[in-house]
């Protein structure tokens, strides 16, 4: 079935599609401080939910990026009755064919959840960062292994060990590529129940209203094993976080900056 079809089933309870909870969002937003007016960019936005949030704390202006018709939808709707004067456009499109009018010209750009749509985390922040000027915020949200992965995990969630690496390693890439790690916000086991049980509630609402889809049983085969997935390994093997990045003036002596590499917990 249609992949976009698939998402938009399975999230259709979410303000949030990622396992952030909407009080870690709001933090999120109170951090950035933008000016008035900044100039952001959101790749794969979801329901555009991250970006009405600026528009309505700072006035931002700028794009979100979603190649799902659905989300897209719901994002315009959300802009038109929360801040339908804000200088925010939804366009559908794949993320990666997205480029700013000038390299280096944003205040903010964030790819929260979907660093696939570049080829994995690293690019991602290589991307974003061609976008933003310096001082700007590069924000990124991405898994991580809290233990190392079963093999029947990995099997059943047709996910590869090397398609994620560690909260440290998360951190220190952006610290590599000239960003300084200024706060991460991690989610909870509560946070990821929220994020995936109202999957299941959202599947199952959908097969009661509409038992004659004839895409409806392999929704529900793939949120079921999903669940199962999840309940077994998944709960206790994969973190999330927020990374809060920004790139670093050239005007910053160097060694002065936040250096996770450096870093040592006692």
């Amino acid at each position: 079935m249609d992949t976009r079809k698939f998402y938009y089933i399975t999230h259709r309870e979410h303000v949030v599609c990622n396992p952030t909870s909407e009080e870690k969002l709001t933090r999120l937003v109170e951090l950035l401080r933008l000016p008035t007016d900044a100039q952001v960019v959101d790749i794969a936005c979801g329901k555009g939910e991250f970006l009405v949030r600026l528009a309505e704390a700072y006035g931002a202006c700028g794009v979100g990026i979603d190649i799902s018709p659905f989300f897209v939808a719901e994002a315009q709707r959300r802009l038109q009755a929360r801040a339908s004067s804000a200088g925010i456009t939804f366009t559908e499109m794949n993320g990666s064919d997205f480029k700013p009018d000038k390299p280096h010209s944003l205040d903010l750009a964030s790819c929260i959840g979907a660093s696939w749509v570049f080829g994995g985390h690293a690019d991602t922040l290589d991307v974003l960062i061609s976008m933003v000027k310096p001082g700007g915020w590069v924000i990124v949200g991405e898994p991580y292994w809290l233990q190392e992965p079963p093999e029947d995990y990995l099997e059943a969630s047709e996910v590869a060990r090397d398609d994620f690496g560690s909260h440290f390693s998360n951190a220190e890439s952006g610290e590599q590529r000239g960003l300084d790690l200024v706060h991460t916000i991690v989610s909870s086991k509560d946070d990821w129940d929220r994020y995936e049980g109202l999957q299941w509630y959202a599947t199952d609402e959908y097969a009661r209203n509409h038992p004659d889809d004839s895409d409806l049983a392999e929704v529900v085969e793939r949120v079921s094993k999903a669940r199962a997935t999840y309940l077994r390994w998944g709960r206790d093997t994969l973190g999330w976080a927020i990374y809060m990045f920004r790139l670093r003036p050239a005007r910053f002596p160097s060694g002065t900056s936040l250096d996770c590499s450096r870093a040592v917990m006692s």
